[in-house]
């Protein structure tokens, strides 16, 4: 499979996994997990058709990590950045001291003052390193990375999870813990 269809799949996979399964009458359980081969049926009756080899490809070379099987492959399910409510059953962890978070410079003085929020998704999403943060807020715009005391931020009695593909996740951030 070459690059361009591969990011088609993971484009569709994404609309429909995150934000869109009625879109395609498929039904996610309370964890946000779907039946494969229900969703290769009723992707393929919206002319996107793949095959089981295609799409374990798409889950295992995806550089974000975007996508999850359970452990014999019959159920896959986003890892994180659903806008439908779906519990993916995640553990509170305690946060290294610092993480990131990519921004447009358009968005500063909105985030400095009222801190950031998830909006339309289910948690606020932070980076391990800067690089990555980086690569997320170019997709606004001008990149600015914001450096968030999570350490403080988890002492003061806030909750963060770890998500499948190293993406951090908390509900919200107050401005008193974000630094430019």
């Amino acid at each position: 499979m070459n690059e361009i269809e591969k990011k088609k799949i993971s484009k569709f996979l994404s609309l429909i996994l995150r934000h869109q399964p009625e879109s395609i009458g498929l039904i996610l359980d309370e964890n946000g997990w779907a039946d494969v081969e229900e969703l290769r049926t009723k992707s393929a009756k919206k002319r996107v058709h793949f095959s089981l080899e295609e799409l374990d490809e798409v889950v295992e070379t995806n550089n974000k990590k975007r996508f999850a099987f359970n452990d014999d492959k019959t159920k896959i399910r986003a890892s994180q950045g659903h806008s439908i409510e779906i519990d993916l059953a995640l553990v509170a962890q305690q946060p290294p001291d610092f993480l990131y978070h990519g921004t447009a410079e358009s968005n500063i003085s909105s985030i400095l003052d009222k801190g950031i929020e998830k909006r339309t998704r289910q948690h606020v999403h932070l980076s391990a390193d800067k690089e990555t943060a980086t690569k997320v807020g170019m997709r606004h715009g001008k990149p600015v990375i914001l450096t968030i005391r999570t350490g403080k931020m988890h002492n003061d009695g806030l909750s963060f999870y770890l998500s499948a593909n190293g993406v951090w996740l908390t509900d919200f951030v107050d401005a008193q813990y974000i630094s430019k």
